[in-house]
């Protein structure tokens, strides 16, 4: 299978229909359309081996073509409490500065401690986390908090963890976290300081390296089906999909895709769903409902999985 790199590109509207001619007849996708009055954003994966065409293309368009590492992962931004005091909130500004390099983020808040009283189920919880590609656990200003009791809530999430807070630690001091970045604690402001706004940078590298370790994972037993080509599918095989008001109706994932119809009605036509090499998307992928609302998830079976990918 080819290897594909996720791009922005920003041009002008007049002419963006030919890259993204150009990009469809090389065999890339486009994972979103943003048009203004004067520019384009594409977001965009590239087949690795025609990104100097493409950026050619974009040249001569007079755009710009940027890396964004991190399209084609969804992010739960995990906040541990919910009470009316925390507006602003630090974890909206790690949520914000994560879309950037193009990540689709997901504001979770457990709802301890004032707001307990209309908390999830800690199983709900888990379930919910682990839909996504990675968990990013916002803390507090307190190390003994974040090294000594903060830890029980990694308890039984089994995708990548990062945390982040307000004291600088070493990443091995908090037990259970794949990386930790301090200077992001719980404040009354909004992140804008120029050491915050440096360790929100530090953070967004660190996941961009951990959505990449994930992809070398992969690419040693390949996904049966991109998950880039089944949005492209739905999209062509399921009109209800454009009536959905959400900015992202179909929101990538790196082993799979979240669908925002309901499942009752939709599931079945989203399994029916036919590719041109003569299978449908429940012989490539487990389909079930989601814990975000009614909504479809699909995640994608690997090859050794399924026998063959297409």
């Amino acid at each position: 299978m080819a290897v594909f790199r996720p791009y922005l590109y920003t041009g002008g509207v007049h002419k963006h229909g030919l890259l993204i001619e150009l990009l469809e007849d090389l065999g890339g996708y486009i994972i979103q359309k943003v048009v203004t009055g004067t520019e384009v954003n594409l977001i965009m994966l590239v087949p690795e081996k025609d990104i100097p065409i493409v950026k050619k293309q974009a040249d001569d368009l007079l755009g710009m073509m940027i890396e964004a590492p991190l399209t084609g992962v969804e992010i739960a931004v995990v906040s541990p409490t919910l009470a009316s005091h925390h507006l602003p909130h630090s974890a909206c500004d790690v949520a914000e500065y994560l879309r950037h390099p193009g990540a689709n983020t997901n504001m979770i808040g457990l709802a301890r401690g004032m707001g307990r009283r209309v908390s999830l189920s800690m199983d709900y919880e888990r379930k919910l986390i682990n839909e996504h590609d990675i968990a990013v656990f916002t803390f507090g200003s307190f190390s003994d908090c974040i090294i000594n009791k903060k830890p029980k809530l990694f308890e039984g999430i089994e995708i990548p963890i990062v945390v982040t807070g307000g004291p600088e630690l070493k990443t091995e001091e908090v037990h259970g976290a794949d990386l930790y970045v301090g200077n992001i604690g719980r404040t009354s402001h909004r992140l804008r300081k120029a050491e915050e706004v440096s360790a929100l940078d530090i953070l967004n590298e660190g996941v961009g390296k951990i959505a990449d370790n994930i992809r070398k994972q992969q690419a040693k037993d390949p996904l049966a089906v991109l998950p880039a080509r089944v949005m492209n599918e739905i999209e062509n095989q399921v009109p209800e999909i454009r009536t959905v008001l959400s900015p992202a109706p179909l929101t990538l994932q790196l082993n799979g895709v979240r669908v925002k119809l309901s499942y009752d009605e939709f599931h079945e036509k989203i399994e029916n769903l036919e590719f041109d090499e003569g299978v449908t998307l429940s012989e490539l992928a487990d389909i079930s409902k989601s814990k975000m609302k009614n909504y479809i998830l699909i995640k994608i079976k690997s090859k050794s999985d399924v026998g063959f990918a297409i």
